[in-house]
């Protein structure tokens, strides 16, 4: 995928993402039945397009050009994508896969392959979103650059996830439908409709039928890294030792694939398209964690994935996919909590799946072996807290109250400080707690955590109900916040958040933003519970508290803009800590 409304997709699947096998010959052995797998001709009478040979050899990856922060204002360049595209060529790639037919990428990328002899071949997408004018102006220039340049185009598809539920540009079947067979009458190659294999599998609410009677293969998406946030398949093996976890989490990784993959193909025999081809058109493995994928993404387990998925390839069509597209060659920070999942980062360094083809003055900065696969680490949960009070931070102890057995991990998000600083005028002992927002476009946040990596927690069950947070607060901070506590961590499925907006004109518990100390008693029966790190089951469980308290101002939620002024004015907080009845 490729457009920015990632934003409005759910975590479960998000943009594009798809390249095949990294290293040179690793896929020879899916060059399968010799035409791809396809010829025969389906009820309605269209003859299916055989995949050619070429394009079943060659190791696939997805392309972006993109390499800043908002695509929206990049201009792309012929210098940057032919950079791109060498790379990717000493990669071993000889199959790329844009997303859009728009001069800026999609011509000027075919025209770096032709005038620079590069030997690649293009699957060309043409980008179909809700406006029809759009993808009407979108189809003319893709049916102009299938025929301008058919020694490169191998393959054509008419949209990316846009017939899934949560596709954010979600249109009809029959619409779709209508696309399909128009750019299919203008141009010779193969066509498909790119998706995730939900949809093609008949499980997402539409009937894939239509679309599956009129192109000549299925391009399907899989994203087991995705489907960890929705508990779709036990990641976490913790029937594993932890010396063999990271192996059994990605060889259940590779096995997610596969089911999702025998699940379209089940749909196909059973509507008489036992023959039709089947190709992933994304799929890949987070390097480092950019939306909440703790014990997951790493370059290590990035490289077990792709290792996996050549293993899988090498069986042939019988049990395999017919092609599979790596997602992503580079990152792409302008999709923020979808970035991260390039075989290069985004100043073109190759990470460690690739490493062995490169150079090491080529390399990322990091070094690593494969002993340092990420995987699974269970919490450390304390004793069940008794005591009447539990103290977040306070200089003066107070007899029978209970207390973390450690320094509590001031973090401040987005790049905010947070630190216990000297104050003459605290309202008890001799220093505050001073945040200092560092806004992204998004907010801000801080937190009080018992660990940095969010592996400790506290049992503070006992405070679930009748539980009340009080605090000292002084700020000049101008509008809302937002006040609460956090439980798990987004390798947790408890992972759960209690915030409370404070308002400093209308709420009922004392709060004002007149620059002078505050003292509030907030029932934590109060505070809004809201599922965290995209978790999809999580309830509130307080035998698993590991932030017990939260200062944020997520603009979302508060009803602010990215351009908020104001939002760097300190807030200090003082004396925290909870009762219960």
């Amino acid at each position: 995928m490729n457009s920015s409304l990632h934003a409005s997709l759910p975590p479960a699947r998000r943009l594009g993402r798809l390249l095949i096998g990294v290293f040179l010959g690793a896929f020879a052995a899916w060059l399968l039945a010799a035409c791809g797998g396809g010829g025969n001709t389906p009820a309605t009478g269209v003859e299916r397009r055989a995949l050619s040979a070429d394009f079943l050899q060659r190791q696939a990856i997805n392309y972006s050009p993109y390499r800043t922060a908002n695509r929206d204002t990049e201009t792309v360049t012929k210098a940057n994508i032919e950079q791109d595209l060498r790379l990717l060529v000493r990669a071993g790639f000889g199959m790329i896969r844009l997303f859009s037919s728009d001069d800026m990428v999609g011509r000027q990328t075919l025209e770096v392959i032709r005038d620079q002899s590069l030997d690649l071949k293009v699957q060309l997408g043409i980008w179909i979103g809700t406006d029809e004018a759009a993808n009407q102006a979108e189809i003319a220039r893709g049916i102009v650059l299938a025929k301008g340049f058919p020694a490169i185009v191998a393959t054509v598809s008419v949209g990316n996830e846009a017939l899934v539920s949560w596709s954010g540009h979600r249109i009809t079947v029959s619409r779709m439908l209508g696309y399909i067979r128009q750019v299919r009458a203008a141009v010779t190659q193969p066509v498909t409709s790119d998706d995730n294999w939900a949809f093609y599998a008949g499980t997402d609410g539409a009937d894939p039928r239509p679309i599956v009677d009129a192109v000549d293969f299925v391009a399907m998406h899989t994203y087991a890294l995705i489907d960890t946030k929705y508990a779709l398949w036990e990641w976490r093996r913790s029937d594993a030792a932890a010396n063999v976890r990271a192996l059994a989490m990605m060889d259940s990784a590779l096995a997610k694939a596969r089911k999702d993959h025998d699940a379209v193909r089940s749909y196909l025999r059973k509507v008489g398209h036992s023959g039709m081809p089947v190709v992933i058109g994304e799929t890949g493995w987070k390097a480092e964690i950019a939306d909440g994928e703790v014990f997951r993404a790493h370059p290590v387990n990035q490289k077990m994935y792709l290792d996996r998925l050549r293993a899988w390839a090498a069986e042939g069509v019988a049990t395999a996919p017919h092609k599979i597209f790596w997602f992503q060659a580079f990152d792409e920070p302008w999709k923020r909590s979808d970035d991260k999942w390039g075989l290069f980062d985004v100043t073109r360094r190759a990470r460690y799946a690739i490493q062995g083809l490169f150079p090491q003055a080529e390399w990322t900065a990091e070094r690593y072996v494969d002993a340092d696969a990420s995987y699974h680490l269970p919490f450390t949960v304390g004793p069940t807290v008794t005591a009447a009070r539990y103290t977040v931070q306070a200089d003066v102890a107070v007899a029978g109250q209970a207390a973390p057995a450690n320094p509590l991990s001031a973090q401040a998000w987005a790049g905010g400080t947070a630190a216990l600083v000297a104050a003459g005028d605290a309202v008890e002992g001799g220093q505050v707690l001073r945040i200092t927002p560092g806004p992204a476009d998004w907010g801000w946040g801080f937190a009080f955590a018992l660990s940095t990596d969010g592996l400790v927690a506290e049992d503070l069950s006992g405070f679930q109900a009748g539980g009340v947070l009080h605090l000292s607060i002084r700020t000049t901070y101008p509008g809302k916040l937002e006040l609460g506590f956090m439980t798990g961590s987004s390798g947790d499925e408890s992972a759960f958040l209690k915030l409370l907006s404070l308002d400093p004109a209308s709420n009922p518990y004392g709060y004002a933003n007149d620059g002078q100390w505050h003292t509030l008693s907030i029932p934590l029966a109060d505070l809004a519970g809201e599922r965290a790190f995209g978790m999809q089951v999580s309830t509130l469980d307080m035998s698993r508290v590991t932030q017990p308290l939260v200062v944020a101002d997520r603009y979302a939620t508060t009803g602010k803009t990215a351009g908020f002024t104001g939002n760097t004015r300190p807030i200090d907080i003082d004396q925290v800590y909870w009762t219960r009845n």
